[in-house]
């Protein structure tokens, strides 16, 4: 079982990963590798989020924030998706997803709690896009979002200077 944080809420969010042969996935399950993604009940004792003052990540390297950036701007663009119309959400993201690509060589997706970060690289399921990213154009970061979404913005674009900005009290 895994435990993802809502970007939204920042309140827990439990699936896992079962062989669809078991009794009990559901038909909108994500299939991967013969695994389903299998939703449980929302975690009990919902609490505020911890304060992060203490915990950082390490700064990603301009190298990997760039291609992060550069790789962002074009999957909107061939897949007519926009970033959120707050920016600072788009640049958390690609924050995340350039750190993530300098600690463990993919874009694992920053908008989720791991029990092993590296076996979910490895595996694939949530490197950026995701897989439910690609079979539904469901992003759960709000990075790539359908013109229909109350919270997509109109831009495909962002710059180095203005992530750096907005992510700097991060």
């Amino acid at each position: 079982m895994s435990q993802s944080v809502c970007v939204l809420c920042a309140g827990p969010v439990a699936f896992a990963l079962s062989p669809l042969s078991k009794q009990g996935s559901f038909a909108r399950s994500s299939s991967f590798n013969g695994r389903a993604l299998v939703p449980l009940q929302r975690a009990a004792g919902h609490r505020a989020p911890r304060s992060s003052s203490n915990i950082r990540a390490a700064e990603p390297t301009d190298k990997s924030l760039e291609v992060m950036r550069k790789f962002s701007e074009q999957y909107a663009s061939r897949t007519d998706t926009f970033f959120c119309s707050d920016l600072s959400v788009t640049a958390v993201v690609i924050k995340g997803l350039a750190e993530h690509k300098d600690t463990l060589g993919a874009p694992l997706c920053p908008c989720r709690h791991y029990d092993d970060k590296a076996l979910e690289a490895q595996q694939g399921f949530w490197n950026c896009p995701c897989v439910p990213m690609r079979e539904r154009k469901e992003c759960h970061c709000l990075l790539f979002l359908t013109p229909e979404n109350d919270f997509a913005g109109k831009e495909q674009k962002i710059t180095v200077d203005t992530i750096k900005e907005l992510t700097k009290d991060v």
